[in-house]
């Protein structure tokens, strides 16, 4: 009877560790689509270089290399 009452106590609690696992999964964020500070800079850059016209097509970037 222990035994059996043991089991059942085992096999709710797995339960519930199984619906809190499902909701974890289902509620993590992507980590790449998280910027790391690194990447957010180098953003912030390129909008810098796209208004003062420092950046070249990439059309352009691949008739220079001849690609």
């Amino acid at each position: 009877m222990a035994q059996a009452d043991f089991e059942d106590r085992v096999f709710k609690e797995l339960d519930i560790i199984k619906k809190q696992l499902i909701e974890i999964r289902e509620n993590m964020i992507d980590i790449d689509c998280v910027l790391t500070d690194e990447e957010r800079d180098l953003v912030d850059k390129s909008y810098e270089h796209k208004k003062e016209g420092k950046l070249i097509p990439i059309s352009e970037v691949k008739k220079e290399l001849g690609l």
